[in-house]
């Protein structure tokens, strides 16, 4: 397995990289033990992690497409967050497996970009259709009687279709600046993938314009993203204490229970990464915090949605019935059943 990153091999290798400081070299990725023993139930780990969220993930994407019942527009943007959760855990676990059973943990220069553009724009997205799930379940509640007005199937398109290109489009400036630094100190990342900070810190080169964009970035879709979700469940949670009834106030409170399950553990586990000075970044505390929003939210979001939500545990049940009725009629078609 790979050496220590403090072993003459990990040094010779950052050595001989230094001849190239533009990094076109290659990266080589630390990942998360030196000890060889521990590689095994490390790869079982994260490939039952990833096991679970492409799966879990697929299947409610399934039922939802399947359903009609869950043909409604908090699913449809249910079905694009299961969508990017997989996209999240498809970016970094299968490379990481790859560390795990081989041993050759190094990454070109042109895919640790390709990586750090990818995570950068899945993550404004997840702010973006975290925020429209809020907006939604905030009509759905506050504004019931214009739900179907406002929360039209054009309107759910085009919110959707803003979170993925606005996502997308603001992945491109922090990655074309840190393709163009310097990185002089050393090629060895201290993360299991290509991550922003981590990259800083091998930089040279003065990254005060980088970390100026991470901030107005993060300003304009972190604080503004937190805000608008924070505002929408406290007009929910007010509109929630006036129904007189218990029974009434916990019906209506399951419908964005497990949504604002989802926005906590992302937006805490986020800010505990990102909201602190670059100076103050702890490597090995980051990629610990990292695995949590990367590759463990997103198994948990089908859980969540699933197990608080009397619609998709519906269709669970009704599912196995379904493929019974369904499955021979595929095979033998109509006319012989």
């Amino acid at each position: 397995m790979y050496p220590s990153s403090s072993s003459p091999q990990w040094q010779l290798q950052s050595t001989i990289w230094t001849q190239n400081k533009s990094g076109a070299a290659g990266f080589l990725i630390v990942g998360f033990s030196d000890s060889p023993e521990l590689q095994g139930p490390l790869f079982l780990f994260f490939l039952l992690i990833y096991l679970v969220t492409v799966w879990g993930n697929l299947l409610l994407i399934s039922l939802i497409s399947t359903d009609s019942h869950l043909q409604k527009p908090m699913y449809f943007f249910l079905c694009n967050l299961s969508c990017l959760d997989i996209s999240y855990g498809s970016l970094t676990s299968p490379y990481l497996l790859h560390i795990f059973s081989t041993g050759k943990n190094n990454i070109s220069f042109m895919m640790c970009m390709v990586q750090l553009y990818f995570f950068s724009s899945f993550t404004v997205i997840e702010y973006l259709l975290l925020t429209t799930m809020a907006y939604d379940r905030y009509v759905a509640i506050c504004r019931p009687l214009f739900y179907p007005q406002v929360m039209n199937q054009r309107t759910c398109i085009l919110l959707a279709a803003a979170a993925w290109i606005g996502g997308f489009l603001s992945g491109a400036p922090v990655t074309i600046l840190i393709s163009a630094l310097t990185f002089c100190a050393s090629n060895i990342i201290n993360h299991f993938f290509c991550d922003i900070l981590p990259l800083l810190k091998l930089s040279c080169d003065d990254t005060s314009t980088v970390e100026f964009v991470m901030f107005a970035q993060g300003s304009l879709f972190l604080f503004s993203c937190f805000i608008l979700t924070m505002m929408s469940y406290i007009y929910i949670i007010s509109a929630i204490l006036k129904i007189t009834s218990v029974e009434g106030r916990h019906k209506t409170f399951s419908t964005c229970g497990s949504h604002l399950t989802s926005v906590t553990l992302f937006y805490v586990l986020l800010i505990c990464v990102y909201l602190k000075p670059p100076s103050l970044y702890s490597l090995d505390k980051g990629k610990v915090v990292s695995v949590l929003y990367v590759n463990v939210i997103p198994m948990l979001n089908p859980i969540i949605y699933s197990l608080r939500n009397k619609d998709v545990k519906k269709a669970l049940n009704e599912l196995p019935r379904r493929w019974f009725y369904c499955m021979p009629r595929a095979i033998l078609g109509d006319s012989l059943i």
